[in-house]
């Protein structure tokens, strides 16, 4: 067996390096560190995520999760007064003055470059200068803006929310570098140099995490804050940990499901299952307007329970067992085939994201690592010297207090990332996840149905055509046939068409059948299926 990964093309070029001698999550690891160079927008040691590890070579299965949390100065109330709506999708707040979506208040406490270095110490064989070489190289080298780069910063305001170039020409730092002298993005072709991160990439090469957490960059990094009214201190960033948790177990078909848990999207994927383990799928026939109208039935009934009970386990009760339960899910599944049509309340949605990337590994060891990190809609932020954006993550906050997903300090949000592995005979089959912001947990779904009820490839599973309904619309990329669609708004249902033929999440996985790897990236964006 190969290392095989599923990751965005430019960091997969060095695992032709890393394949000799390191594992699956040296791997991952230099792998997230080049995607923060090269899709900085997307990602970066400044974000969040979530890290699934298998490695039976220590007897270890279990998640390092790293939700970044809402300052110590945050408040509940603190934005009540400034509340205009909520983005359709549900990915987000309006506010007035956009301060939870763009700018300095937006930023909750950096989390990935802590989880990166632990789970590097703890599992990783190779020098952690080794692994954090490739990034100081692509961002001192140099890289070039590529078609879906171009895409995504271009990308205009969406459901009220802040548009993506605003977002690269924040700061002067981010107008340096991602932007043309007329202050629009750089185009399809043109270099990206970085040498500010390049350096900041070396401090961490020789001083690890805490450099960045309680040395020269945490210093950098308060100083700004407190001149621009942020949020973080000095006390935020010290006392910043990773969590540990166990896997969120599910089951489906008789394949057993292992996903994180809560504030993470695990329990909605393990939820829909559930639900649609009721039905013969096969029989309704992929992507027909009765299996579209049914799986979105299915992810409203998702969604809602996760807007009503979901949020972090430390600060609020969820009710796991009961949304995970099989009995639960019989019941849905009798509403949803008696014709009940669900609802997804939004606060003042009529107002008019996808920003994460995905790394999936398997070694020739049997170690496996699915790892989903982000910066939520990314702050625009960046402190000058250092090169590199912060996450924005208060912006999914709900200002409102007394929700689950209300603000407070040391609170993580949800997130609808859901690195994944499903067993087969209790051993992986499919190692998996995506980017895509509420879409995410939809789109592994679909991908998962597609290999054990249509029993595609995981290329064929990743590429075929895809839809979600977070909201009581139900959203399809243009690749859907409009007959399809045509049918179900005949059904009274409202269907918004994308113009384009890609997104509602990109989903990467890898398929292990035996001793034969199948791995697939979503070819609407930037992945790659690299064998070393």
């Amino acid at each position: 067996m190969r290392n095989i990964t599923i990751t965005t093309a430019k960091s997969a070029t060095y695992l032709e390096n890393v394949g000799s001698g390191g594992n699956a999550v040296d791997a991952a690891i230099a792998c997230a560190l080049v995607q923060g160079v090269v899709d900085p927008l997307m990602t970066g040691i400044a974000g969040f995520g979530s890290l699934g590890i298998y490695f039976p070579s220590k007897a270890f299965h279990g998640y390092i999760d790293f939700h970044a949390p809402a300052p110590a100065a945050a408040r509940a109330d603190m934005w009540t007064d400034l509340i205009e709506g909520e983005a359709r999708d549900g990915y987000g707040f309006i506010l007035k003055g956009r301060v939870n979506d763009i700018g300095y208040q937006s930023i909750c406490v950096p989390a990935s470059l802590k989880a990166y270095y632990e789970a590097h110490q703890e599992f990783g064989v190779l020098p952690w200068s080794d692994i954090v070489q490739p990034a100081i190289e692509w961002a001192e080298r140099g890289w070039m803006v590529r078609p879906h780069v171009h895409y995504f910063w271009s990308e205009p305001s969406q459901m009220g929310r802040t548009s993506n170039p605003e977002r690269l020409a924040f700061t002067a730092a981010g107008r340096k570098l991602y932007c043309r002298a007329d202050g629009t993005p750089k185009q399809v072709g043109e270099w990206v140099h970085n040498p500010d991160y390049a350096q900041t990439l070396r401090l961490i090469a020789a001083q690890g995490a805490d450099v960045f957490y309680q040395g020269e960059l945490a210093e950098l990094i308060v100083k700004d804050m407190e001149a621009h009214g942020g949020l973080i201190s000095r006390a935020d960033l010290a006392g910043y940990r990773p969590l540990r948790r166990d896997p969120l177990w599910g089951s489906y078909r008789g394949y057993e499901i292992a996903t994180n848990q809560p504030p993470g999207g695990g329990i909605m994927l393990v939820e829909m299952l559930n639900i649609l383990e009721n039905f013969d799928l096969r029989s309704i026939g992929h992507n027909s307007a009765d299996y579209v109208r049914l799986v979105s039935e299915v992810m409203k009934r998702a969604t809602a329970d996760k807007d009503r009970d979901v949020g972090d386990p430390d600060f609020v009760g969820v009710p796991l067992d009961h949304l995970i339960s099989k009995d639960y899910a019989a019941a849905m599944a009798a509403e949803i085939d008696a014709g009940v049509v669900a609802d997804v309340p939004r606060f003042n949605s009529g107002l008019p994201s996808k920003d994460t990337t995905q790394v999936s590994v398997v070694d020739k060891d049997g170690n496996c690592v699915t790892m989903t990190h982000s910066l939520g809609m990314p702050s625009g932020v960046i402190t000058e010297g250092v090169g590199f954006f912060y996450n924005g993550c208060m912006g999914v906050f709900d200002p409102r207090p007394g929700k689950a997903s209300s603000i407070a300090p040391g609170k993580a949000r949800f997130s609808s990332v859901c690195p994944s592995i499903v067993f087969r005979d209790r051993r992986p089959y499919l190692v998996i996840g995506a980017p895509g912001a509420t879409q995410i947990a939809m789109g592994v779904l679909q991908a998962i149905l597609n290999v054990l009820d249509y029993d595609m490839t995981m290329t064929e599973a990743v590429s075929a055509p895809r839809f979600s309904a977070t909201s009581n619309a139900i959203d399809v990329s243009n690749r859907i046939p409009y007959g399809v669609t045509r049918a179900l708004e005949a059904k009274g249902y409202e269907v918004v068409r994308s113009p384009y033929t890609f997104g509602f999440a990109a989903v990467h996985g890898v398929r292990v059948d035996g001793d034969r790897l199948d791995g697939g990236a979503d070819p609407g964006h930037d992945g790659v299926a690299l064998a070393v």
